[in-house]
């Protein structure tokens, strides 16, 4: 089992991380938020039945810790169970100034956006289909387009604002 887990964190640490930046407040939380989902992984793993691929069953956890950890930091400030086993020093390539400020906009047009179109919005931007983004979310492979299409115009008139 743990050579299992310790391949399904190899396999998937961007992408969680990724989430996880996009769903927190402070330059710190990301790295503790990160930890809470290896966390929740590692303590489901022994359920994982397979009704869905790991990929999903991975996507499904991490948006639930990311949306259910801002919830409480909304509420009340309570500080965060810090791992201090597990870290992740994210290796991102060198970004010119030009596309980080490129990526930083949509960032921000992204975090406007309500929580559900959010989470959306993030997995579509991961790569995924929208049948697998259906399956994450709960929602139909056609409410997915039809949120994905209105969610496009919300960004592209966001971001148009900000040139």
């Amino acid at each position: 089992m743990t050579e299992t887990f310790e391949k399904l964190l190899e396999d998937n640490k961007e992408k969680i991380y990724r989430i996880c930046k996009i769903y927190a407040v402070s330059p710190l939380e990301p790295q503790d938020l990160f930890q809470e989902v290896i966390f929740a992984i590692w303590k489901s793993i022994s359920n994982f039945k397979g009704n869905s691929s790991i990929d999903t069953w991975v996507y499904r956890i991490t948006l639930n810790v990311c949306l259910r950890s801002k919830q409480k930091s909304e509420k009340t400030y309570l500080k965060t169970l810090r791992l201090e086993s597990i870290q992740f020093i994210p290796s991102e390539p060198p970004i010119d100034n030009n596309q980080e400020e490129k990526y930083n906009e949509l960032i921000t047009c992204i975090s406007k956006l309500n929580e559900e179109n959010k989470s959306i919005v993030i997995l579509y931007l991961e790569g995924l289909k929208y049948k697998e983004i259906a399956e994450i979310t709960g929602l139909t492979e056609n409410h997915i387009a039809v949120k994905m299409k209105r969610i496009k115009k919300n960004l592209l008139n966001c971001l148009t604002k900000k040139i």
